[in-house]
């Protein structure tokens, strides 16, 4: 039985850091970095663990349950497997990351090119995403080489670009760190942590682990031990690049804080570009964002209209296509700072139960694999995330909240652990009581990874 050469797995993990990183990633990092200033690397500790780390633990975990979301999440209960699945598909598609290609290409590709009195109208950014949306839809009627092909080109200028950028930063700083804001100042890691969210990236892996296994087994590797291995390598690779990628980014956002406050990074990287390389730097960083932005979004509609299409008879994908291209132009006009502020309560309630579902995978022959733990340690959790994330929509829930409050690690936004923990202690021993019949269910319906 063969094993991937080292180019083969070079070559996958160049993959699986292509598939995760595009555009948007470039803005979070920026504005950590001016936001925290002289805590920023506390801060950056944590975005990396959940922006970095938790995207290749997805990857490794939906390998080891079978290659897809909906088999992991089966292990709760089918109906849960179902449901969670469609709503990480619409918070990876329309919902969220779709909209929010078209918004950075927009900030950094169009507005700083407007002259000043047009910046503040509607109508730049609406005509813009709406051409923007009607080319993905045109590249998503046959999209596959096309992608592929701007994809082995723009990953390597897209990392060139950030490489100049940081090199230049380093010959030629920009300034200072700042004060940190209020939100770093007392827990700056946890903080970063949470921000690490806004990536997706993690709930992408969850979709992505299918892609990778696929890419590994084409390559003659079948035993499920050589899998799982060739995979934590190639994810490796990829968490690699993308680790050092954002620890760049975040430099330059913490040395722009004498460049004046920015609303997000988009506009950070901006304002940090023209200061280094003047408008040629500019026109450079506008080329190859749009194109990055582009190449994200086609690949987004295309895995969202195949995934919806196949459960929703007489829509084809080309319909489903044209109708998430539209929504997500929709959506998209609502402006990137608007939009990262909508994101943050929906990933709030999203982000700690898919983190329990991976970190439960690498534990399932410990615990038996027992559907019990799976909904005991979900339930605790959704129970403290969904509260959490109405609060940050603005909902007055002052005596939960107050209750909350004395979970360990509340205020630093992850008071959902202990209680995760204690629901899947209390399913250990629902499903001890229940055996054999949860263990049974488990290995007929999800596999022992």
């Amino acid at each position: 039985m063969r094993e991937l050469t080292h180019r083969e797995t070079l070559t996958i993990g160049m993959m699986l850091f292509a598939l995760f990183f595009g555009a948007g990633n470039m803005i979070f990092p920026p504005a950590l970095g001016q936001a925290a200033g002289t805590h920023a690397w506390e801060a950056m500790a944590g975005f990396i663990l959940t922006g970095v780390g938790l995207p290749l633990l997805g990857v490794i975990a939906t390998g080891m349950s079978g290659g897809n979301l909906q088999t992991l999440a089966g292990r709760v209960h089918p109906v849960f497997g179902a449901v969670f699945t469609v709503v990480v598909y619409l918070a990876i598609g329309p919902f969220l990351a779709i909209p929010r290609t078209g918004t950075v290409a927009f900030e950094m590709g169009v507005l700083p090119f407007l002259p000043e009195g047009a910046k503040e109208s509607w109508v730049p950014l609406f005509l813009s995403t709406l051409v923007y949306f009607a080319v993905t839809f045109w590249l998503c009627l046959h999209p596959s080489k096309l992608v592929d092909r701007i994809g082995k080109v723009l990953t390597p200028a897209l990392l060139l670009i950030i490489g100049v950028m940081f090199v230049q930063s380093l010959v030629h700083p920009i300034g200072e760190a700042g004060e940190p804001a209020e939100a770093y100042q007392s827990a700056p890691f946890f903080k970063g942590f949470v921000e690490g969210y806004l990536t997706l990236d993690a709930l992408a892996a969850l979709v992505f682990g299918i892609v990778v296994t696929s890419a590994i087994e084409g390559r003659g590797i079948t035993g499920r031990k050589k899998l799982g291995w060739a995979t934590v390598k190639a994810g490796m690779i990829a968490a690699t690049g993308l680790a050092l990628v954002y620890l760049a980014l975040a430099y330059l956002g913490v040395t722009s804080y004498s460049l004046g406050q920015s609303e997000n990074g988009g506009q950070i990287l901006t304002s940090v570009v023209q200061h280094l390389f003047g408008s040629k730097g500019l026109l450079l960083l506008a080329a190859g964002v749009i194109l990055a932005c582009l190449t994200t979004s086609v690949g987004l509609v295309t895995a969202c209209s195949h995934f919806f299409s196949e459960r929703l008879p007489g829509v084809s994908y080309k319909t489903m296509a044209m109708i998430l291209s539209l929504f997500s132009a929709a959506v998209a006009n609502v402006g990137l700072t608007q939009l990262i502020a909508i994101s943050v309560p929906m990933l709030l309630m999203i982000y700690p139960i898919a983190i329990v579902l991976m970190l439960l995978s690498f534990l399932h022959r410990l615990f038996r694999g027992y559907a019990e733990v799976y909904g005991g340690a979900t339930i605790a959790t959704a129970v403290i995330s969904i509260v959490d994330g109405a609060k940050q929509f603005g909902l007055s829930l002052d005596g939960i909240t107050s209750l909350y409050a004395h979970l360990p690690l509340y205020h630093e936004g992850i008071g959902w652990l202990l209680p995760a923990v204690c629901g899947a202690a209390i399913g250990f021993l629902v499903g001890v009581v229940r055996q054999p019949g949860s263990a049974k269910y488990q290995e007929t319906t999800s596999g022992t990874p």
